[in-house]
């Protein structure tokens, strides 16, 4: 099992920057992928970014450029998983969340607001 909270969502206005943060316990060793989502009203819940346990990193085209993930790197794991947004526009807004796979199951994070709003 993998326990997830994510924390440092909030409200910035566009142009403003949030880091988010997703603390990580328990069978760390076994996750080989790292991601986080994002779901806004009356939308799926869609990929913003993922980080394997080798170091590869995938963007979606939204936030390329803005977005950068990253772990707390040890032994080819992470204990925690982080998402810096710069630039962030009013399509931002969204519940973030930190997601990680492992060979038989996929954990979630509770979510943490995000609201870019002027």
């Amino acid at each position: 099992q993998v326990q997830l909270v994510e924390s440092g969502g909030g409200l910035v206005q566009p142009g403003g920057s949030l880091r988010l943060s997703c603390a990580a316990s328990g069978s760390v060793l076994k996750i080989n992928t790292w991601g986080w989502y994002r779901q806004a009203p009356g939308h799926q819940r869609k990929l913003v970014a993922s980080l394997t346990s080798g170091g590869s990193t995938i963007y979606s085209d939204s936030v390329k450029g803005r977005f950068t993930i990253s772990g707390d790197n040890n032994n080819h794991t992470h204990s925690g998983l982080y998402l810096e947004m710069n630039s962030l526009k009013l399509e931002d807004t969204a519940v973030y969340y930190c997601n990680a796979d492992d060979p038989t199951d996929d954990y979630w994070g509770q979510g943490t607001q995000v609201t870019v709003s002027s």
